[in-house]
């Protein structure tokens, strides 16, 4: 399979240097042309617009902000869905809400393409490690297909969540929920733990070992006790975002989330701080 990669960003870019690790001809295309330099330089080839990476490949994946750049990529005369070959296949990576991954699987229909929704728990970090895990939902038969392909993009992982297209985006913005959660409520605890003059650093160690043994509260912890906010992993302001995400998709369903609309509030005062491009982490900073 000829594959195209839309999205050269901190995650984008070690996934797509994952996938040219894997296959035979790599197509790439990003709005700041020299951000792709670097994957040519080992071998892959820089398309001048969307219609052309849509054009010369079977599979193209998508990493982009939100759900605005998506449709902006995939609709019209020049995006994904007008461009792709016939049974060709469009692989978003974005944090989305469902009904937008609802609404593009619906054009690429008209156009005889597919669209799988492909949402990725795990930071840069862990993209070059191989260590992602991806929550895939849409046509089964056309999962099955490309599923070798969403393991070379280093895939520890992948969580099938069915047919209905957005499944894999509710399932990763309530991980995402999970995920601000924990950093919050770690938050506050490693800052009670310093007032009240016991060792946080101990505190974190006892809990990581113990009741909280798990990926989230390690990694995360240890960011928030160094205070590692820049540069960031994964920044504020697109954490905001996907709170932003979480908060409508539970308004659409008709779900109450009181944490999730304090959250929202916490993110909101970080940004308006000026803390945007800090990593998301520095929620922290916000309940101070």
């Amino acid at each position: 399979m000829k594959i195209g990669f839309l999205g050269l960003g901190n995650l984008g870019t070690p996934i797509a240097e994952n996938l040219l690790q894997s296959t035979q001809q790599l197509y790439v295309y990003n709005r700041t042309a020299a951000k792709a330099q670097p994957l040519a330089d080992r071998g892959a080839v820089i398309c001048s617009s969307v219609a052309e990476l849509a054009t010369l490949s079977d599979v193209v994946f998508t990493l982009v902000s939100d759900d605005a750049a998506l449709q902006a990529v995939t609709a019209g005369e020049e995006g994904i869905a007008a461009n792709l070959k016939k049974g060709g296949v469009h692989v978003s990576l974005s944090t989305i809400l469902p009904a937008t991954a609802t609404s593009l699987a619906q054009l690429h229909d008209e156009h005889g393409s597919h669209y799988i929704a492909c949402a990725i728990l795990g930071r840069p970090e862990a993209a070059r490690a191989k260590k992602l895990n991806l929550l895939v939902s849409g046509n089964t038969d056309v999962f099955e297909t490309i599923k070798p392909v969403l393991e070379q993009c280093g895939a520890a992982n992948i969580w099938a969540f069915g047919s209905e297209v957005g499944a894999a985006n509710v399932a990763k913005l309530c991980s995402n929920f999970l995920i601000v959660s924990a950093m919050e409520s770690m938050a506050e605890s490693i800052h009670l733990a310093r007032q009240s003059g016991i060792d946080a650093e101990q505190l974190m160690h006892m809990l990581t070992q113990t009741l909280f043994a798990s990926p989230v509260y390690s990694t995360y912890g240890n960011s928030l006790l160094k205070e590692a906010f820049l540069p960031a992993g994964f920044t504020l302001k697109l954490g905001l975002k996907d709170v932003n995400l979480i908060n409508e998709q539970a308004s659409t369903v008709g779900v109450q989330l009181p944490f999730g609309k304090k959250v929202q509030e916490l993110m909101n005062q970080c940004v308006e701080q000026g803390l945007g491009e800090h990593d998301w982490t520095a929620i922290a900073l916000a309940s101070r």
